[in-house]
């Protein structure tokens, strides 16, 4: 079978959907790979790279396309790209469908096997298949690296001959994947690290990080997070407390990172106009949610802008400045996805339709959108 590794054509976008190692075990598990010439270029992986790893390299897209079986990408194709597919074949990318549901029609459309891998269910063994984590985690480390340079002043307490320069406070919201890794790095640069989440059972994961956990009392019964793991919409009138509780607290931060997100739905807004003006002048906000509406309503995606006397940092694709680490890490959780779908006899693939992590991420089969979420009545 062919797997075909497409250049990535969304302006900015320096991932590639494979590294040299990941193509090593690709073809170990007896596939074909073609890589675009150039795919792996964002990410510092050469076409011989890729070569000498056991893939052949094609001078176009049509050309790495052609009669292939299996695609990986990091982006879903668009619809020029898609009319270079053949109809069945399989498609492994981030697809981002909540908002793109006309293009998911047309994967339909096209005949393809369209599977997001955003839609990865929470479950052990599909850990090693995460992608919002492992792109996530570079999110987080990123975000306070961006912040950290772009912050006036220095993040740990230092002491000199000529006096005591003070800890920078750094204020996380959302103890998820990225905002863990946030607080991580943000304690390991020397800052005073605080959070909160609406999830209370984030509490032991965010003090064993070194970091206070800020969280007024939920609703009875309410564990905030749903079914998946996921932190979920809060009532009003916790939404309200909540709001009283960061206003007194994040007036007193030097840096702010916003990592909160809801499936497929805007990101709620956490930081008002309001608690920004409150900040001293030179702080710092990262907004991880910008692309998703943002958790404070003064973000701009893909900009840097200077409000109230505070920065507020907007970058989109965060994971994707980091492009050779979450190609890395990306071509992994692809690996780890395909390679239980090998028949290790015949070498073809062999699906179990039943399988909960097909369940979960398939989105389009047999010429029709079959995701529960994207079907009348899903989110």
């Amino acid at each position: 079978m062919k797997l075909a590794i497409p250049k990535e054509t969304l302006d900015g976008e320096a991932r590639v959907a494979a590294s040299p190692d990941s193509v090593k075990k690709l073809t170990g598990l007896g596939l074909d790979v073609t890589v675009e010439t150039g795919a792996g270029a964002g990410a510092n992986f050469s076409d011989d790279a890729f070569k000498e790893a056991g893939a052949s390299i094609a001078g176009s897209a049509a050309d790495a396309l052609k009669d292939a079986d299996i695609v990986f990408k990091v982006r879903g194709p668009d619809e020029s790209e898609l009319g270079l597919f053949k109809k069945g074949t399989m498609l492994a990318a981030i697809v981002n469908p909540y908002n793109n549901r006309e293009r998911v029609k047309a994967y339909a459309e096209a005949g393809i096997l369209a599977y997001a891998m955003e839609f990865m269910p929470r479950i052990t063994r599909a850990q090693s298949m995460d992608v919002l984590s492992s792109q996530s985690n570079l999110s987080g480390y990123k975000a306070v690296i961006d912040a950290a340079a772009t912050y006036g002043r220095a993040l740990p307490m230092m002491m000199t001959a000529a006096g005591t320069i003070a800890p920078a406070r750094v204020f996380v919201f959302g103890a998820g994947v990225a905002g863990l890794q946030a607080i991580a790095t943000a304690k390991r640069m020397g800052a005073i690290v605080s959070a909160t989440d609406v999830r209370a059972a984030t509490a032991e994961q965010v003090n064993s990080l070194g970091a206070d956990f800020i969280m007024v009392e939920a609703d009875e019964g309410d564990t905030g997070e749903t079914s998946g793991g996921y932190a979920k919409e809060m009532s009003e009138d916790y939404k309200r407390r909540q709001a009283e509780l960061i206003a007194s607290h994040i007036k007193k931060q030097d840096i702010v990172i916003t990592t909160a997100l809801i499936p497929g739905r805007p990101a709620p807004v956490l930081v008002t106009e309001e608690m920004v003006q409150s900040m001293k002048p030179g702080s710092v906000i990262v907004d991880l949610a910008v692309e998703q509406g943002g958790n404070c309503p003064l973000s701009e995606v893909g900009k840097v802008v200077e409000k109230h006397g505070v920065t507020l940092m907007g970058h989109t694709n965060v994971a994707g400045r980091l492009p050779a680490d979450a190609s890395s890490l990306y071509a992994r959780n692809l690996v780890n996805f395909i390679t239980p779908l090998i028949d290790k006899e015949s070498k073809q693939l062999a699906i179990d339709w039943e399988d909960e992590i097909i369940t979960g991420t398939l989105l389009t089969k047999d010429g029709a959108v079959v995701h529960p979420a994207l079907l009348e009545g899903g989110n």
